[in-house]
């Protein structure tokens, strides 16, 4: 009896405690409009005739009392209702949807005192939204119980989940990807003190492992790798595919839902997360039951597309909503700012920033970072077993600064910011979590191969073929080269005159169909779309004599990929190097890429559709520098430096990566040792290894029918 008394107790203990911070944040509300209405020329509080301050002082209580009721009851069912608006115009609307909640709440003040204009509103609204968030989180962190019902609430929970068992003895795990922050960038950032959570966790014992990727370095084929355990034929982050006619980009909703489901009927096995798990801002789902901003849901529509729930779980509360927006107008100036601070220093080497990317910026800095942080701690405080998140802000801020500077500094020190809020969560957690981090890739710096040489690789190609080209291009020492061997080619191999735009006479057959040229960070891709096969080199010798040799030969170019119908397949170097693969080694032209160049060289050589001709950039290794086929300063996709070396930071209750001596290569993998920690912390319901395929893998598919088509390929 005298528990249920001190249980009772407690409970009104507990009310009253909530009772008295509700009546403060009202308090502070009611202050802080008082405030701005005295500041504020279009915000009135007062009739026409004038009021005293009590009188004032009621209407403004009144009117933050309304206000706060209908961000409380009202805000959710608005976000609720915008659940098919995108998430970056929901992001947008905050402002103007909370300034009309204040007008509301002041159209609901009796003999109508309130008044604002609907500028003004939104400036009110939003300092009001503010003011309520800082005070009751501040009175929230005296009081423990008080701190974790908040974070309940702020990452729409009210409870843990009852399926838990016995949290205190099995550890949840929470990976966190932070996506392009290569193992280098990592090691100088916590020396730089840009990082100190994660500079103390190494401090701790926590382990830094370097890893190394395929020779495709880009988030498709790793986290594809990571989540599902294979990333068997993908071969870049954008190819195209003979068989299907389709082209395959790693970000598009359908080419993602098309690679899980090839991973899934390969491995027979629904992927990392698949027991209990959650997947937050990744690529693909790896199984979860739980998504958030997950691009391979996308693609569906109907009730079980749960991809966009973390957004709307996160702007049910105003105040989230209203910092979101507010930092994400403030990262689109910074970036204006930054751009045009680099434009005005003449930095080198430089790409435009300019149309829509202060908004793309603002959306993986900001946005992202917010709803995926925010879900992931509602996973911890939902006692939720494997979480795996990807926080994109470093990647997509590099390709466009370079993976090291100022603007790379700021970004890495908002994730550590980030890292320590998850950490802080944690310990509120009904269950204790072991947190990794860990990266899919690195990034490599360098001038453009286009403004470096004055040509894209698409231009280099066709005029290695013959092809008309841009009189810019001809003008250029690569693209004159180009045409000229490509005519004396065609010369010698038909016997017959060439004219100047390099077109054969009238008697030669119809031309074929244009080679596709792709571009993946330094990975170059090119492809025959009217030949059915992977064609060999000694096919593209007789339809374009000088190709092969344009591109093996450009100082740009480190290294060239082709089937040969003698060889099986060869590498071309400069100086008429060749080897073929079969006797590849990590010499002669793959030397300076580091060892393991030659072993994903000849894995991808298998890949069923592997390009015609795949071309990978120089690489100079006492610079780190390496030339980007796409529109980008900082760039992964191909080999060539820091591009290819991630890093997974482990803490020490977990077992160790690899053993002693040993090198963890490939996402695959990864994968293996991340599947082995799940075991480790949760018990044998976690396979230790991959299963054969079975008939009904593919049920855990996001998909029931037959995947649309990518558009615009």
């Amino acid at each position: 009896m005298g528990d249920g008394r001190w249980g009772g107790a407690e409970r009104w203990r507990s009310a009253g405690g909530t009772l008295g911070r509700v009546i403060v944040v009202w308090a502070v509300s009611t202050l802080t409009m008082l405030i701005l209405a005295g500041l504020l020329p279009d915000f009135e509080l007062q009739s026409a005739d004038g009021d005293s301050f009590t009188r004032t002082a009621l209407t403004a209580a009144a009117a933050a009392g309304a206000f706060g009721l209908l961000g409380a009851l009202v805000w959710p069912l608005i976000v609720r209702a915008l659940l098919l608006v995108p998430a970056l115009v929901l992001g947008l609307l905050v402002f103007f949807l909370n300034g009309s909640m204040l007008l509301v709440a002041l159209w609901l003040i009796p003999d109508g005192r309130g008044a604002a204009n609907p500028e003004t509103a939104v400036v009110v609204a939003a300092v009001m939204s503010a003011v309520a968030s800082a005070t009751s989180t501040g009175l929230a962190v005296r009081d423990d119980n008080a701190y974790r019902r908040r974070l309940y609430r702020l990452t729409g929970r009210t409870r843990p989940r009852a399926s838990v068992d016995a949290p205190e003895q099995v550890p949840g795990t929470v990976f966190l990807q932070l996506d392009g922050v290569g193992h280098h960038v990592l090691r100088d950032a916590v020396a730089d003190g840009l990082m100190p959570t994660v500079a103390a966790w190494i401090a701790d014992g926590h382990r830094l492992t370097p890893w190394r990727t395929d020779w495709s370095s880009q988030t498709g084929a790793s986290q594809l790798g990571i989540l599902h355990g294979s990333n068997e034929d993908v071969p870049a982050f954008r190819w195209y595919e003979k068989d299907t006619g389709r082209l395959m980009v790693s970000n598009r909703p359908a080419s993602a839902v098309e690679l899980q489901r090839r991973a899934v009927r390969r491995t027979g096995d629904g992927g990392l997360l698949t027991v209990d798990g959650a997947s937050r801002g990744n690529l693909f789902s790896g199984g979860a039951d739980q998504l958030a901003l997950v691009l391979s849901m996308a693609a569906r529509r109907g009730p079980r597309n749960r991809s966009r729930a973390g957004y709307f779980a996160y702007f049910s509360d105003p105040a989230n909503a209203v910092r979101t927006a507010g930092s994400f107008v403030a990262e689109c100036v910074r970036e204006i700012f930054q751009s045009t601070r680099a434009l005005l220093r003449r930095d080198t080497p430089r790409v435009s920033r300019g149309g829509t990317y202060p908004f793309v910026r603002a959306f993986a800095t900001v946005l992202e970072r917010d709803v995926v942080v925010s879900a992931v701690m509602g996973d911890m405080l939902g006692g939720r077993t494997a979480v795996y998140a990807d926080l994109v802000a470093y990647d997509e801020v590099a390709h466009h600064s370079g993976p090291h500077g100022r603007d790379t500094d700021q970004v890495l020190r908002r994730l550590d910011r980030s890292i320590a809020l998850i950490a802080t969560v944690a310990e509120h957690a009904p269950r204790p979590y072991r947190i990794v981090l860990l990266s899919d890739h690195g990034q490599s710096a360098g001038e453009t191969f286009e403004g470096a040489y004055g040509l894209t690789l698409k231009e280099l190609v066709r005029a290695g073929c013959g092809l008309p080209v841009p009189r810019r291009v001809r003008r250029t020492r690569s693209g004159s080269e180009a045409r000229d061997a490509a005519r004396d080619a065609l010369r010698l191999a038909l016997h017959r005159p060439v004219d100047e735009t390099g077109e054969t006479a009238r008697e030669l057959p119809a031309r074929l169909s244009e080679p596709l040229v792709l571009a993946s960070g330094n990975l170059g891709l090119v492809s025959f779309p009217d030949v059915p096969h992977r064609m060999t080199r000694e096919e593209i010798d007789r339809r374009h004599p000088a190709l092969l040799r344009t591109l093996a030969h450009h100082p740009g170019v480190g290294f060239v990929l082709v089937a040969s119908a003698e060889h099986g397949s060869v590498v071309l170097g400069r100086g008429g190097v060749e080897v073929p693969v079969a006797e590849l080694d990590d010499g002669g032209p793959l030397a300076v890429f580091g060892p393991g160049a030659a072993r994903a060289v000849r894995r991808t050589d298998g890949f069923p559709h592997v390009a015609d001709i795949m071309v990978n950039s120089m690489y100079d290794p006492a610079t780190g520098t390496v030339h980007a086929f796409e529109e980008q300063i900082g760039s992964h996709g191909g080999l060539g430096g820091e591009q290819s070396h991630p890093f997974l930071l482990s803490p020490p209750e977990l077992s160790p990566p690899v053993g002693a001596g040993e090198e963890l290569v490939g996402a695959e993998q990864v994968h293996r040792v991340l599947r082995r920690w799940l075991r480790e912390c949760s018990g044998p319901q976690v396979p230790l290894e991959i299963s054969p395929p079975t008939e009904g893998a593919e049920s855990i598919l996001p998909v029931d029918r037959p995947v649309a088509q990518d558009k615009n390929h």
